[in-house]
């Protein structure tokens, strides 16, 4: 009868063998294409063999050239692995590149320094629970959120190739941040803001009047702002028509990118003041690059040579304004949500709120842009009915 093969990932005997030079230690080893080979190593005395022999057994990580992950692999190796992965996924435009970066990079600054030498076998809850616990106090809840999403892809693909038999990071303890409400400009703060940048030369230079009207006129994210293009406007009905927004990507520079949800494609109606503001704008770009207004081509905030403008710098120009003009809190994402409010106070259902902003999900527009106010008159009409 034939002996039955030796399960995937497991060795048989150990045997040593004594020569001139000292002692060899061989087994063989069923690797995890299924395929069993011998695995020999040598040492001084015999019990030093047998132990370098049991060495590299517990480091195999299976033949040349195989690419999976097994339960002996160190877990940086299976997070490069993971990011080949997810790149796979950026190159058929199911995962955007920034999202690849940002991950990398908590992988590389504050995982593998942690984890990085870990065995597959060893991702244990209680490990995995203490290096998001320890991320969170030194850095923050939205930082901890994105190191334990890596973990989690990690374990995840270590569960599909056999490593893992589920994945620990599911039963890490939720992080729990405390979430600040998110502030908003009145009507007569964004007109007085508005009215500061139009009086500040430095302002004005950087062309930054203009684009916080947009932002302020459609709550588009900063990303879309800057890669939006006069082909997109149609100033006769007052619509623009775009999803994309601007992105930087490692090793290619600036580029622009598809939108950030399935539901950034959108087609947004402008106000008139904002069709006007437009309508002038186009026609000082036209004199300033000598052509005619119907020939204007490229972005609609460009740099001085007609190109897209850089979105570290125009966010540092921003900076160094509203600290200026004592509106330090302010950012480009507070017009979103300066919008969200106003809309809602409009009496614009949360839905339609998050088709302007581009939502995929209405629970997002309400639970961080949309600004909490006084409960309505009617809950407290409602409410006469308990009087005695």
């Amino acid at each position: 009868m034939a002996r039955p093969p030796l399960p995937i990932g497991t060795f048989g005997t150990i045997r040593t063998y004594r020569d001139r030079s000292g002692w060899r230690a061989r087994t063989n080893f069923r690797d995890h294409d299924g395929v069993t080979r011998p695995v020999e190593r040598r040492g001084r005395t015999k019990a030093g063999a047998v132990g370098a022999l049991k060495e590299a057994l517990r480091d195999r990580k299976g033949p040349a050239g195989s690419d999976g992950i097994t339960s002996d692999m160190r877990f940086r190796d299976a997070a490069e692995l993971w990011l080949e992965a997810f790149q796979r996924s950026v190159d058929a435009g199911r995962r955007s590149p920034t999202s690849r970066e940002t991950y990398e990079n908590r992988l590389r600054g504050l995982l593998l320094p942690a984890v990085g030498d870990l065995r597959i076998r060893e991702l244990t809850v209680a490990r995995l629970d203490r290096v998001v616990a320890t991320v969170q106090d030194r850095t923050s809840s939205s930082t901890a959120k994105t190191v334990r999403t890596v973990l989690s892809g990690v374990c995840a693909l270590a569960v599909r190739h056999g490593a893992l038999v589920s994945n620990p990071v599911r039963d890490v303890a939720p992080l729990e941040g405390r979430r600040e409400r998110a502030r908003v400009l009145s009507l007569g703060e964004l007109a007085d803001l508005l009215a500061k940048l139009d009086g500040d030369e430095v302002a004005m230079r950087h062309d930054l009047p203009d684009l916080a009207r947009w932002y302020a006129g459609t709550g588009e994210r900063t990303g879309e702002g800057l890669a939006v293009h006069w082909h997109h406007l149609d100033l006769h009905t007052g619509t623009v028509t775009w999803g994309g927004g601007l992105i930087r990507v490692k090793g290619e520079g600036q580029r622009v990118s598809r939108g950030k949800t399935d539901v950034s494609e959108r087609a947004l109606p402008l106000s008139s003041w904002l069709v006007g503001v437009l309508r002038e704008r186009r026609g000082r770009l036209a004199e300033r690059f000598g052509v005619d207004q119907a020939d204007l081509r490229g972005p609609v905030f460009p740099n001085s040579r007609g190109g897209l403008r850089d979105k570290h710098n125009t966010l540092a120009r921003w900076r160094e304004f509203r600290t200026r003009a004592g509106y330090p809190w302010v950012t480009f994402r507070t017009f979103r949500r300066s919008v969200a409010t106003i809309l809602d106070e409009a009496g614009l259902s949360a839905r339609q709120i998050a088709d302007q902003l581009g939502h995929s999900k209405v629970s997002t527009t309400q639970d961080v842009y949309m600004g909490r106010r006084v409960a309505g008159r009617k809950a407290a009409d409602a409410l006469e009915a308990i009087k005695g």
